[in-house]
């Protein structure tokens, strides 16, 4: 079932004896189980009413055990349970706990008015040859949560902004994606950030974004490619000084400067068969926001000589790793000889 049903039934207080929770979205899955709690208990309930197992170290039998309980003191209780053996696809049957379907099974049947189970499972599938799948599945009791993608992210982080009151345009919502990557916890903490920052009523641009938010690795280094191409050598010493500063070893800034080449060229490649940027996106595995970026600076520079830069480049990574020369003024040469020839496509 779609999370948003089930939290819309919960929400109005339709609330059933099981729920399972699967997926590698950690944070709506958390989000997930604070909103049952929610409705379940009252603040001051929180102590009594939450029990929490794993079932690596918890059979079923006594998990349900607990279920048929009555609560203490509070009207229900939410038993959280974090689930790698019992509905799992990469569970262990030789684990060493005996978890005996039956038991739940039979529960099912009859379970408990004062008790909700939560099984949290942290897969990208359960194992629906087992009988408890089965059974949660024809109820309508399981509940997805896999990873959003970069759009998907964008546009969430647009709506948690409208919430606090604050605006967050789309491009610094790419960005801030582009940065952080899929983690929906770090994304959520940054967002709320810029909205302090912001203030009610504020708006919170790209340039914001840039100015607050940690640049990437990889950010630094296309920022590096595109001032050698230009030919600004004191950008491009500097920027590489930064990245040796920050302890970032030359063959692997090297990698990822031949990972830029590599990709303004296939962009390239792929603008004459004229793929749009969100096919050049799925294409290449990349977020739509770098393939936006890259593709405004790979107009800009001649096939052949980004083909040649590619290809020193291979060169140099041979002889820094056979020793031949020294790896920091290896590099360095290099980014000098990119600004020693001209890059630019010539104008028409």
């Amino acid at each position: 079932m779609h999370a948003k049903d089930i939290g819309k039934d919960i929400k109005a207080g339709r609330i059933a004896p099981v729920y399972a929770a699967f997926g590698k979205d950690r944070y709506r899955m958390g989000q997930f189980a604070s909103m049952l709690a929610d409705k379940l208990l009252a603040p001051d309930e929180r102590e009594l009413g939450m029990v929490r197992f794993d079932t690596a170290e918890t059979s079923l039998e006594e998990i349900v055990a607990e279920a048929q309980t009555p609560p203490f003191f509070v009207p229900r209780k939410l038993i959280v349970v974090r689930d790698g053996a019992v509905l799992c696809a990469a569970a262990k049957e030789n684990g060493k706990l005996e978890h005996k379907a039956e038991r739940f099974l039979s529960y099912m049947e009859q379970p408990s008015e004062t008790s909700v189970i939560l099984f949290l499972v942290q897969a990208d599938k359960l194992d629906e040859r087992r009988k408890i799948v089965k059974l949660l599945k024809e109820r309508n009791l399981i509940v997805a949560f896999p990873e959003l993608s970069e759009g998907e992210l964008a546009s969430w982080a647009v709506r948690r902004a409208a919430d606090q009151k604050r605006s967050l345009d789309e491009e610094a919502a790419q960005l801030l994606v582009a940065r952080l990557g899929t983690g929906m916890q770090a994304l959520a903490q940054e967002v709320d950030k810029l909205c302090l920052y912001a203030g009610e009523g504020g708006a919170v641009t790209k340039d914001d974004v840039a100015r607050l938010t940690a640049a990437t690795v990889e950010e630094d280094a296309f920022a590096l490619v595109d001032a050698a191409l230009e030919r600004r050598m004191d950008r491009t010493l500097a920027l590489y000084r930064e990245l040796l500063l920050r302890k970032e070893e030359p063959i692997r800034i090297a990698a990822l400067v031949a990972r830029q080449l590599r990709i303004m060229l296939q962009i390239k490649e792929l603008e004459r068969h004229r793929y749009s940027p969100q096919q050049m996106a799925g294409q290449l595995g990349l977020h739509p926001y770098a393939v936006k970026l890259a593709a405004e600076k790979a107009r800009r520079y001649d096939t052949a000589v980004l083909g040649r830069h590619l290809a020193a480049l291979a060169e140099l990574d041979y002889r820094m790793k056979t020793g031949q020369v020294d790896k920091e003024l290896g590099l360095q040469l290099f980014f000098l000889s990119m600004g020693a020839q001209p890059a630019a496509m010539p104008q028409p």
